[in-house]
């Protein structure tokens, strides 16, 4: 079981510079899993939570969309290493939070459907995901964090950003 721990919010530095890859075996990586997990769940309304986002300079994030009104593919909780998005398409405009740009929504394209390559915290196992809908949104986005970018970073302009009206 892992703590709940600070998330950080925009300007933090961390948030803008690339995550370095990690060794899913270390148990630095396995403890930061588990406090990424506890962290998402303890947090209203927050579906994925990156390693970045906590202060920590790593390739690692957890999503969980279970339940969510918006998702359709559903893989339950996790947790990925080094992920990339290996195959991407179906591209959709929709519209995306973040805790830690907590004030702000914006209007984001992202694939609707995305395979996701990553491996697994303690046993470095290789893992696919192949999935859709909001929980492919969930992944890009995180792996967005651990390459240094915020969803403001993908919006079309000025237009596309929102004040959030609604905190979970």
């Amino acid at each position: 079981m892992g703590a709940a721990v600070n998330v950080l919010t925009a300007p933090a530095a961390i948030l803008s510079t690339p995550a370095d890859e990690v060794d899913p075996a270390d148990p630095a990586i396995v403890s930061l899993a588990a406090d990424l997990i506890t962290t998402m769940r303890a947090s209203p309304g927050c579906v994925g939570l990156a390693a970045p986002q906590v202060g920590v300079s790593a390739q690692v994030f957890c999503v969980d969309v279970t339940g969510h009104p918006k998702a359709v593919t559903t893989h339950g909780a996790f947790v990925l290493c080094n992920a990339k998005v290996v195959e991407a398409s179906r591209w959709r405009p929709g519209r995306e939070g973040c805790m830690s740009v907590p004030d702000l929504t914006g209007d984001v394209k992202r694939a609707a459907r995305v395979v996701v390559e990553g491996l697994r915290p303690g046993t470095g196992e290789s893992i696919t995901i192949t999935t859709d809908a909001f929980e492919a949104r969930a992944l890009q986005h995180e792996i967005d964090h651990c390459a240094g970018k915020l969803f403001l970073d993908r919006v079309a302009g000025a237009h596309a950003i929102h004040v959030r009206k609604v905190y979970l």
